[in-house]
């Protein structure tokens, strides 16, 4: 039997691990955090992720935990909507809408289909040998047919892998998220402003998932993240203003985004492979990190013991690079604060808008629309 070591705990290399399980390996992972418990967040998964999860077995439990997309679309800091779309609509022309859940529930669902001890957290992956498969870690040595490296934007195995590739980059602005209970109903929407964006995702259970991003400085941080939020967005259209006030400042998470603005050559060396951010970093502006990881996962899982690797890369490569850059100018356009300029933005999406949510949808058709090899 084949063996496989991944690198990386999150849904990416956990998706992989089970893909990979799933298709007869033996697999070890690897999570250098004492546990694979991720921050509180929400997270969407859209049809085309939704499809690739259906590979493992996992699509339905994550139909039956989530909250169903509803109406959505993009709005003002004053709540008119520009642009409208339905999960009615999505369900027709996809197949499934975009479904919303916690970040941790998926990662239960993961690691439940996992085989008892594959899991070793609190373990420092030191080096790789694609050439041969050897894996150096904090605990020892480990012989592998396979390495997947799924350890995130920083990743250390891509630096291995390809030295003097281009880091990604910083994407001019900073991103909050958050999870808050709301005590009454919302509707999915993104609120764009002059150089701000507000998401609001309804999750079950009365729980709504925020996030928001602000053109920023790499690097800066405020003394009080919910009272910077609340000085840049609590004068926005409700139900924007009374989440924040019920928020606990403790759960408000703030990273900077950065994009892999110059792709790799290949998605593999040797016994290697790359996925996730490790492979792609993106900006959140499509909502696709981790549904291109799923995607890099159980196409990875499928090419493993078929096409190879090199099958793999030639699946993935050109795809991601497409996503990449779209996402990358979408966070350009949310960047926008010229009191000339964003007017214009607003009447163009305005107009689009009224044009039907088909025309929304057909932008992302070749998103939405993929399906895993079979």
């Amino acid at each position: 039997m084949t063996r496989a070591v991944v690198i990386g705990g999150g849904i990416g290399g956990l998706t992989a691990a089970v893909a990979l399980e799933r298709a007869g390996w033996t697999v070890t992972v690897f999570e250098q955090a004492p546990s694979i418990a991720p921050v509180g967040s929400g997270l969407a998964i859209a049809p085309n992720a939704l499809k690739a999860l259906d590979t493992i077995g996992v699509g339905d439990e994550v139909r039956k935990l989530s909250a169903v997309q509803g109406e959505a679309g993009i709005r003002r800091p004053d709540g008119r909507w520009l642009s409208r779309t339905s999960a009615e609509e999505a369900w027709a022309r996809y197949g499934d809408p975009i479904v919303l859940l916690l970040r941790s529930a998926l990662v239960d669902l993961l690691t439940v289909r996992l085989s008892p001890g594959s899991l070793h957290v609190n373990t420092r992956v030191e080096s790789i040998d694609p050439k041969s498969g050897r894996v150096t870690t904090s605990a020892g040595v480990v012989d592998a047919d396979l390495v997947v490296a799924a350890d995130g934007i920083r990743s250390s195995t891509r630096k291995a892998l390809f030295p003097g590739h281009p880091e990604p980059v910083y994407a001019g602005v900073t991103s909050w998220r958050l999870v808050v209970r709301s005590s009454e109903p919302v509707r999915a929407a993104e609120t764009w402003g002059r150089g701000l964006v507000f998401g609001v995702m309804p999750l079950t259970d009365d729980q709504v998932y925020c996030y928001a991003t602000a053109v920023a400085a790499p690097g800066e941080r405020a003394a009080d993240e919910k009272a910077e939020l609340t000085r840049l967005f609590g004068g926005w259209h409700r139900p924007i203003p009374g989440l924040l006030a019920d928020t606990d400042p403790a759960v408000v998470l703030r990273h900077d985004l950065y994009s892999m603005d110059t792709p790799l050559p290949a998605f593999h060396r040797g016994m290697a492979a790359l996925l996730g951010d490790a492979a792609h970093a993106m900006t959140p502006h499509l909502g696709q990190g981790a549904c291109q990881a799923i995607e890099d996962a159980v196409v990875l899982g499928h090419h493993a013991t078929r096409g190879g690797l090199a099958a793999y890369t030639a699946d993935r490569l050109a795809r991601t690079t497409r996503i990449v850059r779209r996402s990358r100018a979408v966070g350009r356009l949310t960047r926008w604060s010229n009191p000339l300029a964003v007017p214009v933005r607003d009447t163009v999406m305005l107009l689009a808008g009224r044009l039907g949510p088909n025309v929304a949808f057909r932008q992302f058709d070749d998103v939405f629309g993929w399906r895993p090899p079979a």
